[in-house]
Parts: C-alpha cells; structure tokens; sequence
C-alpha cells in the first residue's frame, strides 16, 4: 500500500460579489470591464470535430442567506460546439470552474477543472474518450446499481493481470492512521454492496432454489448442492458446444448410422448462447464467494465477462479483486468498464473506492463527484463523498458544494444535512474561529438532521461538538448524551463527553467516560484487526 498523500486544501476564490454574479449570467449587451473568455474545441472519439454537443460551464457559488449565513450552490452555463466543433464561452468572471461536453444521448467527456483571472483569455480543448458503448443511455436512465439496458462492447478487454493464487491479508485495511483505514473498508464494502442488485439474471434460466432449514436459514450443503448442480450444467453445455463445433467442422455425414446419429441428437441438447453461458458461470461465482472461495469465485466473474461483457459482469468482476485487495487490478477493470459504460454511476463509486483505498484521495473524490454529476438525484454518490470527507481533516472547497446541492435537491434527508454541515464545520475551523452566522447555519442543518431522523447519533455529536466549542458544556453534554443513548459504541462521543465533564468539574464523570472510550477503542482495534486478517488477499502477477 502506498502512503496517504498530502491532503491539498482546495482552491477558493470570492463569488459572492454582484458585480461577478452579474458576470457570469447570460451574455449582456456591453462586455464587461473585467471579463475573461474561454473558448476551445471538441473532438470525438475518433479525434473528429464534435458537431452541435452541449458545453456545460460550473462555477460554484457563496451568496449571504438568512441571518447572514453563506449558501453554497452550482451555476451552469451551457453552448453548442459550431459545425467546425468549437465552443466560446465570451464573458465571464473570475474564480474557479468545471467544463465538460456532453452529446444529447448524455455521454461525457473527461471533467477539465480550470482558474479564470481578469481579462484572460483563455483555450481549452476538450476529448471524449473512446468507447464501444458510448452515447448508449442517457444520464438521467441511469442509477447507483448501473443499467442493464446499456450495450455491451462487442470484444473483451484482456486484462494486463493474473490472480495466480490468494494468501492471508497484509496491511489489508487501506491508508493512513485507522479512521481512514475504516473510511476504506466501509467503501470497499458498499461498492460490493451495489453489485446486489445486478441486472443481470436471464428470464429464461432457473437457477436450482438453495434448500433451507426450518428456520429459514439456508445451509453450507445447500450451497454445495446448487454449486454442484451449476458446474454440471457448466460441464454439461461445454459438451454440447464441442460437439456442436464438431458437427460444422466437417466430421464425415456417414461415421454412424443414420439411426444412431438422430439418437445422439436427440440425447445432447443444444449449446446455449454466449449469454446464457456467462450467466451461469456469474451465479457459480456468487456462490464460490458465499462459500469461501474468492479464487473460484473471480475466475468464474472473469469467464462471464469473456463470453458476454456487459455492465453488471465488469463490475462484479472489479468488485470481487477490490474486495480481495487487488487495488491496482481492481482499478484497472473499472476504468475498463467507465470506458464501456460512461453513464454507469456505480462504475465511478468503485473507480473512487479503488483509488481511495490506493491513498489517492483527491482521485477518489473526484470521481465520487462525477458519479454524482450522473445522477444529482440520488443519494448514493453524495453517501460516498461524506464517507470519505468525514475521515479526513478538511473536505475541499468543491466537496462541500456538492453537499450543498445534495442537501438543496434532498432538504428532508438527515444525511444530507449531516454531511453540509459537517463540511461547513470543518472549512471553517480551518480559517480559524467559527463565526456566528456560519454556526446558526451548522446549528440549523443538525438540528434539521435531527428532526428527520431522532436516533442519528453522528448527528447528535456533532451538535455536541459544536457547542462545545462555544463553551455552551450543558448543552454539549445534552448531545454527548444522546448520542451515547443512541449508539453506546461511538468512541468519540465518550471522548468529548469525558472533556465536557472535565471542563464543568466533573472529575469521576470525565474518568469514567474516558475509560469506557478506552476499552472501546481497544476493542474496535482488535475487531478491526479480526476482520482484515479473515479478508484473503489475491496474489497477482502482471503481465510483460
């Protein structure tokens, strides 16, 4: 594993003045005095002049809401590229942007991130990438668990990797100090947790039903049995192919006797499609990874995206090396399968997921950004983003508008008022003192949390923390409370808890959180411990 790079603090710049908000709206008849232009060309994947794409322009914004406090939030400017593929955006302000082209179908190309200055005059050339499935659905058709709609490449990329065997994890949990270690594991496994839902099961097969216990439960022999069963339907439909690629070959017509030969016939069935192929061996996968064999297990996801790629095999197949540790192959087949699917949310999250656990940081929110750029709606992007954000020391400056927009399209989801807030909170103990408007806005978004969701207990620390910065230990201690009586595992809230007491003069209260605080954060280093080391990890060897 390599080292947590530098957190980069993010570029900031002023928005809130009228003068450049006036700036950046729609073309006005006279040019402004301090107006900069940005203007480039777009190429398709065959390096042609992009003819009538959209050109989207996004500038983050900060303008005074109630009681004085910043709203955050995104403004768009869009173009068409001329007949000769090039776009000019003429008068803008100075600050920080995002372009990219997008066709009408919703295919994208790569996010360019640039800095206007006063009177610049700036070139940016802009590339979609090329992919066999691009164009194939529109962004708006697509969710976190990807789309079985879109098309599937007509050839197979061969991975520059083998996993040659597995062996017991190393250093398994990801990055940094052990909160970013978890921050890691929890993305890993909500990445699996997308390939749940895979679109992929074929109405025409039926997959022998898992025997169960009384209790419902379904047992290790039950598993083995429909393995079982798998592998000779596998074995089976192999056979009928070869002997089918006989047949075309050419094999004498005479050999057998004509009786003989429609009795053969009739006892072989026919070979089944590619399709059909591939998801037998996908479900044999799923069951080799329930069972324990994680080796079997991505052989069999490999095979399914040889015979038939698609969407839900590539990401199943990254999945399984990302589960396993494989970070480098793991990112590799996701990139893969961006190229093929670019209107696959989830793709991203596992790209962001690969990169972050890789000690990328800045990578991983990006593409957590672009996921969420798919599909502003949905929640689970901006879910990946705040997993990450809250582990570190600072989310930057674009992080935290996009919690803004998140908690804009989402106002009654406690998360998405959680995670604006702590992202407020955490740029602004970075400039120094929290000043009062900026802490009525923190204030309101985790009480607004709070009032969606009771039992938040993150919620509830945070608000506690936030008062207790003000000095307000009663009320601190209130939320410190709460969130105990919610969730009496959260290691942070008896650490603050044990300083609030500490501070009002509660010795033996304070003594006696800080031991509970101790013995659980033993213990949740030891569970920690326990869990990575039942991870096997894949041996690779990369190919010449």
């Amino acid at each position: 594993m390599i080292p947590s790079p530098l957190r980069k603090a993010g570029v900031r710049a002023a928005f809130g003045a009228i003068s450049l908000a006036l700036a950046f709206a729609q073309a006005p008849a006279a040019k402004p005095a301090r107006a900069a232009t940005l203007h480039g060309h777009v190429s398709d994947a065959a390096g042609s002049p992009a003819i009538d794409v959209f050109v989207f322009l996004e500038r983050a914004t900060e303008n005074p809401g109630v009681n004085g406090a910043l709203t955050h939030g995104v403004e768009t400017q869009k173009v068409h590229t001329s007949g000769k593929g090039n776009f000019n955006f003429p008068s803008l302000g100075e600050g920080a942007y995002t372009i990219y082209a997008q066709t009408v179908s919703g295919a994208r190309s790569p996010r360019t991130h640039l800095t206007l200055k006063a009177r610049e005059n700036k070139t940016v050339d802009l590339a979609f990438r090329p992919s066999s499935a691009a164009e194939s659905q529109p962004a708006s058709s697509t969710a976190a668990s990807g789309s079985s709609t879109q098309q599937a490449p007509d050839f197979y990329d061969q991975p520059q990797f083998t996993v040659a065997g597995v062996t017991e994890a190393s250093n398994s949990g990801g990055h940094g100090i052990e909160n970013i270690k978890r921050a890691s594991e929890a993305l890993v496994k909500a990445t699996g947790s997308l390939s749940k839902d895979s679109p992929d099961k074929l109405p025409d097969q039926t997959t022998p039903p898992a025997a169960e216990t009384k209790s419902g439960a379904v047992t290790n022999e039950a598993l083995e049995s429909q393995r079982a069963t798998l592998r000779a339907r596998i074995t089976a439909d192999e056979k009928a192919s070869s002997d089918a690629e006989q047949n075309l070959s050419g094999s004498p017509p005479n050999s057998q006797p004509p009786d003989s030969r429609q009795s053969s016939a009739k006892k072989s069935p026919p070979p089944l499609t590619n399709l059909a192929q591939a998801d037998l061996h996908h479900q044999l996968a799923q069951l080799d990874e329930t069972l324990g064999d994680p080796l079997e297990a991505v052989n069999e996801y490999q095979r399914a995206e040889e015979l038939a790629p698609s969407e839900p095999h590539c990401f199943d197949w990254a999945t399984e090396l990302l589960t396993h540790r494989a970070l480098e192959p793991a990112t590799e087949i996701f990139e893969q399968g961006h190229r093929h699917y670019p209107q696959s949310v989830r793709m991203l999250l596992g790209l962001g997921a690969a990169w972050y656990a890789r000690g990328d940081d800045d990578q991983a929110a990006q593409y957590f950004r672009d996921a969420s750029d798919l599909a502003p709606a949905d929640p689970t992007p901006y879910m990946f983003l705040g997993r990450m954000e809250t582990a570190e020391t600072m989310p930057s400056e674009e992080t935290v508008n996009y919690f803004a927009r998140f908690a804009r399209l989402a106002p009654n989801n406690p998360w998405a008022n959680y995670y604006y807030a702590v992202g407020l909170w955490r740029r602004a103990l970075s400039e120094g003192p929290v000043d009062d408007p900026t802490f009525t806005q923190i204030e309101a978004l985790l009480q607004r949390a709070i009032q969606f969701e009771s039992n938040f207990a993150a919620a509830h620390l945070q608000l506690g923390t936030l008062y207790g910065a003000h000095e307000d230990y009663p009320k601190a201690i209130a939320e410190f409370q709460k969130a105990i009586a919610t969730d009496p595992n959260l290691e942070e809230a008896h650490y603050r808890l044990a300083l609030a007491y500490r501070r009002t003069g509660n010795s033996s209260g304070a003594e006696k959180e800080m031991q509970i605080h101790d013995q659980l954060q033993a213990k949740a280093k030891e569970d920690a411990e326990r869990r990575r080391k039942s991870i096997q990890q894949f041996v690779i060897s990369l190919q010449d």
